[in-house]
């Protein structure tokens, strides 16, 4: 079977690449990410993953399969989505600083006779930080591709989480334990 990547993101690439899952990677294609607006926090990162599946431009031949996902960060109900500017960018990570919040990646894999769609939760805690060290990370490291303005693998994450409970790798986008798994099962 061959594994189709369908995401912009960096990051994916690299931890399927890491995790020594060949793939090969999806053109862009065009989704519209809104969920209902009565949706569970918890339930959107699988259904945006679902959009994002059903968006395929193409139909899948016998031999492969496609993975699709999505990580929202959700404080209390609230989905903390990609920061649109550096000064949302600065507020986000004021919300989150000395608490906890999920991070959620909803997965779909799906081949032509096939679909399954999961998700996994971490939890993280920040440490409260400074307004300094906020500003200090937004303008070194621009976090504004980011959920939640941050990449727990940078300076952020090193000085400033406490500890998490879960997938780390989850956190950085794509729980790639449970991949593997399902990709076994799946195949």
């Amino acid at each position: 079977m061959k594994l189709i990547l369908a995401s912009g993101s960096p990051r994916r690439r690299q931890l399927l690449t890491d995790a020594g899952v060949a793939f090969t990677l999806a053109p862009p294609y065009d989704v519209r990410e809104v969920w209902p607006p009565d949706m569970a926090a918890d339930e959107v990162a699988e259904y945006l993953a679902g959009l994002k599946s059903d968006a395929f431009p193409r139909s899948l031949t016998a031999d492969e399969v496609l993975l699709t996902a999505d990580t929202t960060v959700i404080l209390d109900d609230e989905i903390l989505g990609k920061p649109a500017d550096r000064d949302g960018a600065v507020a986000m990570l004021q919300k989150l600083s000395g608490r906890e919040h999920r991070v959620v990646t909803g997965v779909v894999l799906r081949s032509l006779s096939r679909r399954e769609t999961f998700s996994v939760t971490t939890r993280v805690w920040f440490r409260e930080l400074g307004q300094a060290e906020i500003v200090h990370y937004v303008d070194t490291f621009s976090p504004l591709d980011k959920a939640g303005a941050y990449g727990i693998q940078e300076w952020i994450g090193l000085v400033g989480v406490e500890r998490i409970e879960g997938s780390f790798y989850n956190v950085i986008g794509l729980p790639t334990q449970a991949i593997y798994r399902k990709l076994e099962l799946f195949i």
